[in-house]
């Protein structure tokens, strides 16, 4: 995202988009029922500071003991000193099926739209297989790999991998692990780190980091925490390579 405001606001930028929790937590029971989480939120800062910003999220997900399936959604729009700083919306479905006991295929759908990184949109689904490190009801820890393709459309021409484009498609290999903890009754922690190595270009990765931490108020209400980094080794021209997006706010769950 290109740099343009001083660091303070910036931060206070990113502090007022709250709350975006599409990485906040659903409450995960393997029973086949339908679960949701959703999230909406505005802030308005004005004096010394002039800032606006609303934000949107949704989970979805259905478990069982042998697959799930999971849908999240997430929108933002942010303003600072009467630019554009944040109108980025993602969409991610992904179902995951036992093989054996330790053993799982999964397929995934991406869809990001980000105008400050000037991404019209970028479609990427992948598929591949994983394995159970860990699965308890109080903790699992998985890891995946397999392969992936990436359609990028930029709103303008931008120089990515020493040429001028207004699109650019690619192989990539996938690499992930995730992990979700109940640390206690009501505090539960969830990460999930993919890289995406490129395999028509050597030297190209792309990174994606989400981690929430949540904390239950009552059955329905819980605050949360949530951190968020992007990386992309060929951003385009006059990008930054890296994203890094901190929130805190009020979630609302349907179980």
């Amino acid at each position: 995202m290109k740099s343009r405001f001083p660091a303070r606001r910036a931060a206070l930028c990113a502090a007022a988009i709250s709350p975006l929790l599409a990485h906040a937590q659903v409450t995960q029971k393997p029973d086949g029922q339908w679960r949701s989480l959703f999230t909406a939120g505005a802030s308005v800062a004005n004096g010394n500071s002039d800032a606006k910003s609303a934000s949107v999220g949704a989970d979805v997900i259905k478990l069982t003991t042998s697959d799930k399936w999971e849908f999240n959604a997430a929108g933002q729009y942010a303003r600072s000193a009467g630019a554009t700083t944040a109108d980025r919306q993602t969409f991610t479905g992904l179902y995951n099926q036992d093989i054996t006991p330790t053993w799982y295929g999964f397929g995934q759908l991406d869809l990001v739209r980000d105008i400050p990184s000037d991404i019209s949109s970028r479609v990427t689904p992948s598929t591949g297989v994983g394995y159970h490190v860990v699965k308890r009801p109080d903790q699992t820890f998985d890891v995946s790999a397999g392969l992936a393709y990436t359609w990028d459309r930029y709103r303008a021409p931008q120089v990515v991998h020493d040429e001028l484009r207004s699109r650019y498609d690619h192989a990539e290999l996938l690499l992930a692990e995730e992990s979700n903890n109940k640390l206690s009754d009501t505090t539960s922690f969830k990460q999930k780190l993919t890289i995406y190595p490129s395999v028509s270009q050597g030297d190209g990765v792309r990174t994606v980091f989400d981690a929430g931490l949540s904390v239950a108020m009552t059955k329905q209400l819980a605050l949360t925490a949530t951190l968020s980094h992007r990386y992309d080794s060929q951003p385009g021209d006059g990008l930054k390579k890296n994203d890094t997006l901190f929130v805190t706010g009020v979630s609302l769950r349907f179980d």
